[in-house]
């Protein structure tokens, strides 16, 4: 039987595979990089992210914060409820958020709300403070491409709100805030066969997380431990 030091290590280790953290079980004194927004980021690029950071050499933990379903509004409520903030005081936040903001449905947000949404999520980032008393950096990303629709839920409107709406007030707002812009829009623009639907395919998460880690890499500094060797 395990004593109750086995125990809390392997609930820790389960929870960090749970948050799309697999891989070396990091100690929760690790920098943390939080990856915040809706089921494209719940649907598996922080493992990616993670790997690859791994392999680099770079030791931080990183967390699923992605919410399925979430428009900008609900992930408000969602940090402000969870106050994972505060629970996890990281040194990143990756954000992406939209899609669900230009449904077709009853969750369809205007853009005038996704921008209030949006300063809103970034005032309550900045306004947190780490024990040391920093705030975490932020990376703001734009939204995917809508390839397909989805009787009563995307429709052709909701294609054209991604170009016209959502991306222009994401690109915007990070300009004004002077935040790093991370282009997921334009990577599955120029390679569609990676977005079949709403989400990404496998490859097209592995480019993901592959893109995140091309942004956020160069704001760590040099890595903790030599990069891994290529098999």
């Amino acid at each position: 039987m395990c004593g109750g030091r086995e125990l809390q290590a392997w609930a820790f280790a389960l929870a960090c595979v749970l948050a799309g953290c697999r891989g070396e079980t990091p100690p929760p004194t690790l920098p943390v990089v939080l990856c915040a927004g809706d089921s494209i980021t719940a649907g598996g690029y922080p493992w990616h992210l993670k790997r690859r950071l791994d392999e680099a050499g770079y030791r931080l933990q990183v967390i699923n914060a992605g919410e399925k379903g979430n428009t900008s509004g609900e992930y408000l409520g969602f940090l402000r409820r969870s106050r994972i903030l505060e629970r996890t005081n990281p040194r990143w936040v990756l954000l992406q958020l939209g899609t669900n903001d230009v449904r077709s449905d009853g969750d369809a947000t205007s853009v005038e709300q996704f921008r209030e949404n949006l300063d809103a999520i970034l005032d309550l980032v900045a306004g947190h403070r780490n024990p040391d008393g920093s705030s975490p950096g932020v990376l703001l990303a734009t939204i995917l491409p809508v390839p397909v629709e989805i009787a009563g839920h995307f429709d052709a409107a909701s294609r054209g709100r991604v170009d016209t709406e959502i991306n222009p007030a994401i690109r915007e707002i990070g300009g004004r805030r002077k935040i790093p812009l991370v282009d997921n829009h334009r990577l599955f623009a120029t390679r569609p066969e990676l977005l079949p639907g709403i989400h990404p395919n496998e490859q097209g998460y592995r480019a993901l997380g592959e893109l995140w880690y091309d942004a956020l890499a160069p704001l760590l500094g040099a890595p903790d431990r030599p990069a891994a060797s290529a098999p």
